[in-house]
């Protein structure tokens, strides 16, 4: 089954576009995983056919019967949208010199708290109230700005979700703030870390996240000949593959 929703939030002031698919079979007694994806209006349908095709022989490809929520902006507000929802507050923001400042015309910044609030207060309650979801297997996935918003998640919100994806992710958002924290995940979450061989100053900056958080359970990949435009149907199995393998 698949349906898309427009999804109005009281905590960001926005409507979204939801897009959803469910597995056209029974669920299992604790019901199906669920990946939530960010920039759903990009990724949904790949995401949704690496579940429903590589799921049809799981015991070879190691990715189970899932629903897929993608989450979405519309066209004409997403390069605002992703900026607002997908970065934390703080109170300066400082943007590497290779920039050159692109990123500070008049731009709206800080708000990740609301964003996280809208998928715990009013999505993922819904989406449990509507369809058979295994509450202990959960995941995030998000790419580059998105893939930020991951990392700060399952730093200041680890039990939102139990896998955490994030792809090219951007780490160097507001003078790499996440690295400076210093923090560690509470509980037991699994993270993936990748980003694209040719993604250049990025590869080196994800690795050093990486090796900075000295945690067991999370796994970093290099893509090999991929880039930042190219890496996300390149990984995504990979991933998915991951987080079911925990």
């Amino acid at each position: 089954m698949e349906k898309c929703i427009e999804k109005y939030s009281k905590q960001t002031d926005y409507t979204y576009e939801i897009r959803i698919f469910v597995p056209d079979k029974p669920a299992p007694e604790e019901g199906f995983p669920i990946i939530y994806l960010l920039d759903g209006g990009w990724y949904f349908d790949l995401a949704k056919s690496v579940v429903r095709m590589q799921s049809r022989n799981k015991l070879k490809t190691n990715v189970h019967e899932a629903i897929v929520v993608g989450i979405g902006h519309s066209e004409e507000t997403v390069r605002t949208r992703r900026f607002l929802d997908f970065t934390a507050h703080a109170e300066q923001y400082i943007f590497p010199e290779r920039t050159n400042g692109k990123h500070m015309s008049n731009m709206p910044y800080g708000g990740a708290e609301q964003f996280e609030r809208f998928l715990t207060t009013e999505l993922k309650p819904w989406i449990e109230g509507q369809f058979a979801v295994n509450e202990k297997e959960q995941s995030l996935f998000g790419h580059s700005l998105a893939g930020y918003y991951a990392l700060w998640t399952y730093f200041h919100r680890t039990e939102t979700f139990q896998h955490y994806m994030a792809i090219s992710p951007s780490v160097w958002w507001n003078d790499f703030e996440l690295m400076k924290e210093q923090r560690t995940a509470v509980g037991n979450p699994t993270l993936i870390i990748a980003v694209g061989e040719r993604e250049s100053f990025m590869v080196e900056e994800a690795r050093a996240f990486f090796e900075q958080l000295r945690d067991p359970r999370a796994t970093f990949y290099v893509v090999p000949n991929e880039n930042h435009a190219s890496v996300v149907p390149t990984v995504m199995s990979r991933a998915f593959r991951t987080c079911f393998n925990q």
